[in-house]
């Protein structure tokens, strides 16, 4: 645990074609300590020429790194992900500082983006196409080949390990990026743009662009050079993406919003179902698209639960990461008011507040945007609460019956996402895991995926798949070639 918190540049600036634009050439922003409110940083205001030059930098770089020969491609990705553990440190102080993020959720970040490098770095030569049996007269084959230049935009919830796992696959694939952080977290990313340079990576094929998203992100996205879109954030904004990306016909990956249902049967083992639970809503501050925000327990062990997760959740430690607390503030100052709102929309629709229900204040926490985490009863899925994705540290408890309305509960929402359940009855675990509709479904652990596991949604949750081998083929387009013998 450090006595202060860790130091932060005063600029950070776009980081084009391996340069970092410099302070006295833009125009800035001021970003802000989530933990304390005071001012934390100056963020260049990139727009429409920033976005230019980085895609005509990536499209400079994008013929040599594509005919680079695999092995070679992923020796460097290796050396990234080898760059990044080296920095870990600094890189963890920085994210969580930037985010708020408590010192656990900031090191697991960083080593999960070091992860992905490494994974993928295994992957870059291993990229091959098939043979078709057209005839005895033809030889026929396809080639995986990528698209160009793929343009990532990042959300403010986990900005270092999101911004690694689109341009790790991507860049294994042979493509460039252009990367566009979230306007009130973009320190790491323009970090780890440099350490992948430092690593050997070419200048140009990882490019930043620092900015709000109305003029950075609306320019990058409907930019003709752009190739492939991938998004992660709300699904309004990721709507309108797609209605933009339209315009040059590009493809996109959106892992959007979710309310994921959680569910403990009467015969899961508690001792690892109400800490996994816990775990499964409070990681981040409930900042994370695929959280268990909706707990069905059965109604037979309902009140042991919620005691349970009552008493471990009142110990929970509010405050700034360097101080070693457990959960931090939530990231911006917009979100922080949507939660203390669906605080209220929860009192307001009848639903009993357990434990937290307020902002954190006192001890240190006064000027932060601390949540309490928070755990609603009397809960029912027509609530709001229950249908409406808080992102926040604010837990629904749903009681059920039987499997079939806890399957029914589960699918009654417009997301798909993630989805748990705790159960010991191996025929239950498939059997309900297949009716499931949801991307990713973890049984008796949460977050059980990994870097190799597809991740991405069903029905409002989105389209395409982060992670794993199918990341890959999201950056790849098939070309066929046929031969007359």
């Amino acid at each position: 645990m450090l006595t202060s918190a860790p130091a932060v540049a005063e600029f950070y600036g776009s980081y084009i074609g391996g340069q970092e634009v410099s302070a006295s050439s833009a125009s800035t922003f001021e970003t802000y300590d989530p933990a304390t409110g005071l001012p934390l940083t100056a963020i260049q205001r990139g727009a429409q020429a920033e976005v230019d030059a980085a895609v005509e930098n990536a499209q400079a770089a994008f013929p040599a790194w594509r005919d680079l020969p695999g092995f070679e491609k992923g020796r460097i990705l290796l050396a990234v992900s080898k760059k990044i553990l080296e920095n870990m440190d600094r890189m963890v102080e920085l994210e969580s500082r930037d985010n708020g993020k408590s010192y656990m959720d900031a090191k697991f970040d960083v080593i999960t983006a070091a992860r992905y490098f490494e994974y993928y770095a295994g992957v870059a030569d291993k990229l091959g196409g098939e043979t078709i049996p057209i005839g005895a007269t033809h030889v026929s084959y396809t080639r995986p080949e990528p698209y160009g230049v793929t343009a990532h935009i990042v959300p403010w919830n986990a900005a270092f390990q999101q911004a690694a796992r689109g341009v790790a696959p991507a860049l294994a694939a042979g493509n460039v990026a252009v990367v566009k952080p979230a306007e009130d977290t973009s320190i790491t990313t323009v970090e780890l743009a440099k350490i992948a340079v430092e690593a050997g990576l070419p200048a140009g094929v990882f490019n930043v662009v620092t900015g709000l998203g109305k003029e950075a992100g609306a320019a990058l996205v409907a930019h003709p050079g752009v190739s492939r879109i991938t998004f992660t954030g709300s699904v309004p904004t990721g709507q309108e993406i797609m209605r933009s990306a339209a315009e040059h016909l590009s493809p996109v990956t959106l892992e959007l919003g979710g309310k994921g249902p959680n569910i403990i049967f009467e015969d899961a083992d508690l001792s690892a179902a109400v800490p996994g639970s816990l775990m499964a809503i409070n990681i981040n501050a409930g900042q994370v698209c695929a959280a268990g925000s909706r707990l069905l327990v059965h109604r037979s062990v309902h009140d042991e639960v919620v005691a349970q997760l009552v008493e471990m959740n009142s110990r929970v430690k509010l405050g700034a990461g360097w101080t070693g607390a457990q959960m931090g503030p939530i990231t911006t100052a917009a979100q922080f008011a949507k939660v203390q709102e669906y605080l209220e929309i929860g009192r307001s629709e009848g639903a009993e507040v357990a434990v937290g229900g307020a902002a954190g204040s006192g001890d240190g926490l006064d000027g932060g945007q601390f949540i309490q985490p928070t755990i609603f009863t009397g809960v029912n899925n027509s609530m709001r609460i229950a249908r409406e994705e808080i992102f926040g540290p604010v837990l629904s408890v749903i009681s059920f019956d039987t499997e079939e309305e806890a399957v029914q509960i589960a699918n009654d929402t417009d997301y798909g996402l993630t989805a748990g359940m705790w159960t010991q009855n191996l025929s239950r675990a498939h059997r309900v895991a297949a009716q499931i509709e949801a991307g990713q479904v973890s049984v008796n652990d949460y977050f059980a995926g990994g870097v190799q596991a597809p991740f991405g949604g069903y029905k409002a949750s989105g389209m395409g798949r982060e992670k794993g081998m199918a990341a890959v083929h999201e950056y790849l387009q098939t070309k066929t070639v046929s031969i007359k013998l």
